[in-house]
């Protein structure tokens, strides 16, 4: 019986015998001799009052769900939740569960959940298991793995991915930042590089020129602003960018395969693409010789290496072109090449799109601006290894379309660009006579 009905009633009782002290209705006559007949003959009026909401109360406690019960069902089905994140439900998953399903099943339960499938999965708990053991991480590395990944994945804030693990919010921002500062460095250089390598550039500047017709075109350049869900308080106008949020900028370049050769996080979202790229280590290693492909053709007496392309955000390099008119102002020769151009930048503009709908935070990143470039990094790492793997594409994320004026021509920049142009319009002349003679 519920609790707080035994309360009432005996409530009722010292109130009855207050009315009526001539009869007592815990003596020992009414157990033995007195019946609901003769207490409602009683003079008084008491009994028959005591009854009538004795018999209203007694409904409604019975009608009524008790407290205790509500409570139970409340923490049952919360525990039941949280059950679901719990690491034994993850070595279940992980284990008995995940090799009774058949692998398209298996792997698309895992994509639904941490981003990516199950052998992916297990290669990034591979890779970083050494270095999370070194950690003393009171969790396994497997589960502390999946937890980031799910909220990589997600876009979940450190506190709701607290309430789900149940979990400290300090704690689950600790292992992020740990699992994601161990991806940006200790796996970016096995799967972030630039392809020096003879084999991988001849494969990556054939395949771009069967879909451009251009020549020795070895990746396609890009920047993207990721959004940042609030504001950094130190200098916030740096921070917005030209479409009016918050962000950092991301500048990426990618093969023919959509897999990042080269990633930078340098700037807040209000400096312009050309000057994030001549602050970047690439466009150092450019400039300064550092990097030298040997890829060498000549090209209508011009002697060509392999180039990025991009687009009129860009500085006009030898190693690095871009269109001759954002407005298709040009002449036939010219209009071809840019066209031409573009279709190979798709590529990098596909990446992106690949790489914001697979790794949703990117989308609203929801970590501290301190660690935000490298949990960007980390997802970039993330992507090529989705990429290598041939993982299904995600729906795309469609960034604003690109705006912004020509970059100024730098003084230590004049050579390179006198000599771009030369090579850039070589380029086109020759691609118009190819295609024009077909």
């Amino acid at each position: 019986m519920d609790e707080s009905f035994l309360v009432m009633l005996s409530n009722l009782l010292h109130l009855h015998n207050s009315l009526d002290p001539t009869t007592s209705l815990l003596s020992d006559a009414l157990s033995s001799a007195a019946t609901p007949s003769s207490l409602l003959h009683s003079s008084s009026i008491a009994p028959l009052l005591f009854f009538t909401i004795a018999s209203v109360l007694s409904y409604v406690a019975s009608t009524r769900p008790s407290a205790a019960a509500a409570a139970t069902t409340t923490t049952t089905t919360t525990s039941n939740a949280t059950s679901d994140y719990s690491v034994s439900a993850f070595r279940a998953l992980s284990t008995e569960h995940i090799w009774s399903l058949e692998a398209p099943l298996r792997d698309a339960q895992w994509r639904s959940l941490y981003g990516l499938s199950y052998p992916v999965f297990t290669t990034v708990v591979d890779k970083l298991k050494p270095h999370i053991a070194l950690s003393n991480l009171s969790l396994p590395s497997d589960y502390a793995v999946a937890m980031v990944l799910s909220r990589l994945a997600h876009g979940l804030s450190a506190k709701t991915l607290a309430g789900r693990y149940s979990l400290d919010p300090y704690l689950v921002s600790k292992i992020t930042n740990m699992v994601t500062r161990l991806l940006a460095t200790k796996l970016y250089p096995e799967f972030i590089k630039i392809p020096v390598g003879r084999r991988r550039l001849l494969e990556t500047t054939q395949a771009f020129e069967e879909l451009t017709s251009l020549p020795n075109m070895c990746g396609a350049i890009d920047t993207t602003p990721v959004h940042l869900h609030s504001n950094p308080s130190n200098n916030p106008n740096t921070y917005r960018c030209r479409y009016g949020f918050p962000s950092l900028l991301l500048q990426l370049v990618s093969d023919h395969k959509k897999i990042f050769w080269d990633v930078c996080v340098k700037a807040p979202g209000a400096t312009d693409d050309a000057t994030h790229f001549r602050d970047s280590l690439l466009y150092h290693r450019l400039t300064s010789g550092d990097v030298v492909w040997d890829k060498l053709i000549t090209v209508r007496g011009q002697h060509v290496r392999p180039y990025v392309v991009g687009d009129w955000c860009y500085p006009l390099l030898p190693f690095l072109l871009t269109p001759f008119s954002p407005t298709g102002m040009g002449t036939p020769a010219q209009n071809l090449f840019d066209g031409m151009l573009m279709k190979g930048r798709s590529v990098v503009v596909e990446a992106i799109a690949l790489l914001k709908g697979r790794w949703k935070i990117l989308q609203d990143l929801n970590t501290g601006v301190h660690h935000a470039p490298q949990t960007i990094v980390a997802c970039c790492v993330l992507h090529n290894l989705c990429q290598i793997a041939r993982e299904p594409e995600p729906d795309l994320w469609k960034d604003p379309d690109e705006s912004g004026p020509p970059p100024r021509l730098m003084d230590s920049e004049k050579s390179f660009y006198y000599f771009a142009e030369n090579l850039r319009q070589a380029l086109a002349d020759d691609l118009h006579h190819k295609l024009s003679s077909r």
